[in-house]
């Protein structure tokens, strides 16, 4: 046991020694430990870069569904084409045949 101490002695009045250790303490701290580390900086930038490619699908679903809103509030014939295609909605003289290709 008092090797031990006589070699963490001799290890600690190296010079600058204690410099290093806290140094070494101190990026390895800031690096990977708490929400403010590196590490977590990564993982928030990839996050965020996922939500923005969501945020544009989305944009894009809703430019599409825009356009649809504007065509059945301008047009009769798409909200009756849609309600045919969609609902299988008929008029009074049709019959309508679904075929199910499973």
């Amino acid at each position: 046991m008092r090797k031990v101490k006589d070699m963490l002695k001799a290890f600690w009045a190296i010079p600058f020694m204690k410099y290093a250790i806290v140094l070494v303490a101190g990026v390895l701290l800031i690096g990977f430990v708490g929400s403010n580390s590196v590490w977590a900086h990564f993982r928030y930038k990839l996050r965020i870069s996922e939500l923005k490619d969501e945020i544009e699908h989305f944009e894009g679903e809703y430019q599409r569904d825009q356009a649809q809103i504007h065509l059945l509030q301008s047009n009769p014939k798409a909200m009756e084409r849609i309600a045919r295609e969609r609902y299988f909605m008929k008029r009074a003289e049709e019959d309508i045949f679904v075929i199910d290709e499973e």
